[in-house]
This record gives C-alpha cells, sequence and structure tokens, in this order.
C-alpha cells in the first residue's frame, strides 16, 4: 500500500512538471513586426491602422504577449520626432509626415496595451540607409553631419567610434522613453555591419585617431559597441527604471573552433563579426533580457538549432534569456526524429526543457499571422493554450504590489460584474497596471500556478462574469501585477453563476 501510494504521488509531481513545462505560467511570447520590408510603405494612415489592428488581433488570439515593433530603420521614425525626419517606410518618401496625421508608435503603444501586450520600440542604432541609392530627407542628420558617416556596401552608417554619434543615439532614446509608455527598448543583430567578404570596414582613419592602447582594431571595435550598450542602458534606466532594454543577437556567438567556449558550429560570429560582445553586456547587467536569433533548423550542418539552444542556455549570464525563432525555417523542414510533422513540437519542447530559457520571439510576426503548416493554429491549440504572464525581471525590481481591494460582483445594466479597487502606491514602480483574474470551481484547491485558471489578464478594475443560472458556485481570484509583472497576494470571493 506504502509503495502504491508512493507511485501514486511520484506519478502526479512528474504530472505537474511536465504540465509546468508544457504550459508555464510565465513566459515571454513575443512577435517582431518589421517595417524594412515595405509591407506599409505608402498605406494611407486608414488601412495601415485597420492593417495593424488585424495584425494585432491575430497575434493575441495565437498567445502574443510582446510586441516588437520597428520605429527606426534608418535614423528615421514610425513616430513624431523633432530629431529625425519620418521614415520612407511609412509614407514613401523620407520626411514626408502622414495624412491624416497620426503616430504610429503612440498608435501601437495604446493598442498593444489595450490586448495586455508589451509593446517593445525596436530602433536600429547604426543604419542610416539601406541603399545609397535612396534619397536622405533634407533635415536627417548625415545632412548636418556627412564627416560622422561611413559608407559600406552600398549602405550608410554612423560610425561607432564617434562619441558624438553615441551622444546623438542615446539622445533619441532620451526622447522615446520620455515621451512614450514604451516597455522596453530594443536592438537587433546590426552593430557593425554584416561584412563583405574581401572587404573590410573602412574605419582607419578613425582607429589612427581614437585607437591607441587597445591590441587590435577589434577588439577597439568592440569596445566601441560596449561604450554604446552601457550607455543606452544607463539612459534608459535613468529616465524610467521599469523600462527594460535587450537586444536580438546573431545566433552565433563564437565558434568552437574559434574560442573553445564557443559553441559547435561553423557561420558569422557576434563576438568576431560583428563586434558584438553579448555575453559581456549581459555579464555586466548592460542588457535586461537576450534573444539569440536561432533561425536555422534541428540538424543545420553549419548551426543547428538543438546544439545552439543548449549553447545559449548554458550561457545566460544570469539574465532572462528567450529564444528567437524563424516560423518559416521551422515549418520548412520536417522533426528528423519524425519526418511527418514539422520541427515546431521539437524546438517548443526544446526551449521549454531549459530552465534558464524564459520564452520566445517569433520572427517575423506576418508568418504567424499568415499561419503556414498551421503554425498559429498549432500555438492556439497547444503552446499557448493558456494565457502566460510575462517572467518577472527581479533585478529591475523584486516588490509586489499591494493587494486589490473592495472585491465584490455588482449587478448592472451591462450584466454582472465583479469589481475591485487598486491598491494604493506611492511610488511609480509600486502602482498596478494589470491584474490576474482566476476561477477556480467549488471544490478545487486554488492553485495559482495553473495558467489553466486564468480567465483574464486586463488592465481594467473589472470583469464581466458568465452568469448562467446562479445555482454554480466558483471562487474567483484578482491579484495585482506591477510594470515589472511582480504579482501581489490574491483577494477572493465566492460567487454563485
Amino acid at each position: 500500500m506504502k509503495l502504491r501510494l508512493f507511485t501514486t504521488l511520484t506519478f502526479l509531481a512528474f504530472s505537474l512538471i511536465i504540465f509546468a513545462q508544457q504550459h508555464p505560467k510565465r513566459e515571454f511570447r513575443g512577435a517582431w513586426i518589421q517595417v524594412i520590408n515595405g509591407q506599409f510603405q505608402g498605406m494611407s494612415t486608414e488601412k495601415m491602422q485597420r492593417t495593424l489592428i488585424s495584425q494585432l488581433n491575430s497575434l493575441q488570439q495565437a498567445g502574443i504577449n510582446a510586441i516588437i515593433f520597428q520605429v527606426r530603420p534608418e535614423a528615421d521614425a514610425l513616430y513624431e520626432s523633432s530629431y529625425e525626419p519620418w521614415s520612407r517606410f511609412l509614407t514613401g518618401v523620407q520626411g514626408k509626415a502622414p495624412i491624416p496625421y497620426w503616430d504610429p508608435m503612440q498608435f501601437m503603444i495604446e493598442e498593444c496595451h489595450k490586448r495586455n501586450m508589451e509593446f517593445h520600440a525596436w530602433i536600429n542604432p547604426y543604419r542610416a540607409k539601406t541603399n545609397l541609392s535612396t534619397q536622405l530627407a533634407q533635415n536627417h542628420i548625415y545632412n548636418k553631419h556627412p564627416e560622422r558617416f561611413i559608407v559600406y556596401d552600398n549602405k550608410l552608417f554612423f560610425d561607432p567610434a564617434l562619441s558624438e554619434n553615441r551622444k546623438y543615439i542615446c539622445q533619441i532614446v532620451t526622447d522615446i522613453v520620455s515621451r512614450y509608455d514604451v516597455d522596453a527598448i530594443h536592438i537587433d543583430d546590426y552593430f557593425y555591419p554584416y561584412p563583405v567578404a574581401g572587404v573590410d570596414y573602412p574605419d582607419n582613419a578613425s582607429f589612427s585617431r581614437y585607437g591607441s592602447g587597445f591590441q587590435s582594431k577589434a577588439d577597439w571595435r568592440r569596445n566601441n559597441v560596449n561604450v554604446l550598450i552601457k550607455q543606452i542602458h544607463k539612459t534608459v534606466r535613468e529616465i524610467k527604471p521599469w523600462v527594460k532594454f535587450g537586444i536580438s543577437p546573431f545566433g552565433i556567438y563564437r565558434n568552437e573552433k574559434t574560442d573553445p567556449m564557443g559553441s559547435k558550429t561553423n557561420g558569422l560570429q557576434n563576438y568576431d563579426d560583428l563586434y558584438a560582445d553579448v555575453l559581456l553586456w549581459a555579464r555586466e547587467g548592460w542588457i535586461d533580457y537576450n534573444i539569440p536569433q536561432i533561425y536555422w533548423h534541428i540538424g543545420h550542418p553549419a548551426a543547428d538549432y538543438e546544439t545552439l539552444i543548449h549553447w545559449w542556455a548554458r550561457n545566460a549570464e544570469n539574465r532572462p534569456l528567450f529564444i528567437g525563432h524563424s516560423v518559416m525555417n521551422t515549418v520548412q523542414n520536417a522533426d528528423p526524429k519524425n519526418p511527418a510533422i514539422h520541427q515546431l513540437p521539437r524546438k517548443m519542447a526544446l526551449q521549454r526543457s531549459y530552465r534558464t530559457i524564459g520564452g520566445s520571439c517569433q520572427w517575423p510576426a506576418s508568418s504567424v499571422i499568415d499561419n503556414p503548416g498551421r503554425y498559429r493554429d498549432v500555438l492556439i491549440q497547444e503552446y499557448h493554450k493558456y494565457p502566460a504572464l510575462m517572467p518577472v525581471f527581479e533585478f529591475m525590481d523584486d516588490k509586489a504590489p499591494g493587494k486589490v481591494r473592495k472585491l465584490k460582483p455588482v449587478w448592472t445594466e451591462d450584466g454582472y460584474i465583479l469589481f475591485w479597487t487598486a491598491p494604493k502606491a506611492k511610488k511609480e514602480m509600486d502602482k498596478a497596471v494589470q491584474y490576474v483574474v482566476y476561477r477556480f470551481n467549488k471544490k478545487e484547491k486554488v492553485d495559482m500556478d495553473d495558467p489553466s485558471h486564468i480567465v483574464a489578464i486586463t488592465r481594467n478594475t473589472f470583469y464581466k462574469l458568465p452568469y448562467d443560472d446562479g445555482k454554480t458556485k466558483y471562487q474567483y481570484v484578482v491579484t495585482a501585477l506591477d510594470r515589472i509583472h511582480n504579482e501581489s497576494k490574491n483577494k477572493s470571493k465566492k460567487i454563485k453563476l
């Protein structure tokens, strides 16, 4: 009997672990919405707003809880800026304001927050032109200071060596964080440009001027980027200490043949080719999250997904780590252990098997919406079946808000509504900005770790109850979340519905 009881308890414990892995209560579930592909270029205000709302609705249904939206592709802006011109990827002509006038970033912040999604403002720090043939607006920074730029690979870049360029980029970050209710500033994989075979980046003049004291040009270049990353982080923290700063680097840090601590891969390297010392940034606390772009498939001969996810999981450097997924690469390759299906199930199983990995991000968002290989359907039906709270960034703030107050159900002309009052708070970091509503059956134990009981994550201080005949008793539990997603103690109410 004791053995049978032990076996039963062991099975139940194991089942709970498997459930938690399959359906974690906290998980970053992001998606990148790019503009540089021209998907919105020249669209009317009404059509673009309608398109964005449709995209956000589809992504919300797919369980996405963070949107990374490109707002500065070429030292220009998809928002109202007194420093940089309107982006050509918005209106078709750089410097031309949208008609009717609107602010896409402000619009997206409001629409994301309505859907309880985080909004991450995605900027490209160094890139000023993706093609030399494109026309720059008169007020573009290049036209004021051409001496601060470098031409390479038919593109135009800020010279990373110049302190005035770093100051300017931080000025842009200051402007965004000060004026907009963003949840994060985000940078992707473009640091020093991707190298062209046999063509060195032409920065000899800057190296001669500023490179003394460095053993090599490579060390000097890495330091230039390090200084910018550190300055951006400091800039964000000083303005709004709840706003995160995250990066999404190329998927390989270093190959093992270059560095014994590197991954068993054979591809471009962040450290050596893009001069991005990602692990240093995480180790020093200059970034708040890391989303390496592991866009390859399981079994790729040069950059195997399984090899890379294992490497990054071991090298998270005590910072939140999420995995960048390529939707199309995932669905276009079969699972090596089950050729009848594509690789999403295996990739998700790998991702959720590591404690150091707290979620994933989908590239691009449009592919999730298009649903190739039923990718979006599978997210809805299985991997994002239940809502997920964002991971807590304890190193930024680990103090939970107070409990909600005055929780009570009230009959109104709009139906039976559960109302509550926000907890008191003295500082912005202590304020409740969202609430989680759980529901349990009469005899169920209140288990706050089980996301299947979450019926709403909302910014409202009310929830409409699904009234039937008033004969079935439920227990509703409400908690508060602050800006860093710390969760308060719960307040509960038993209600007949």
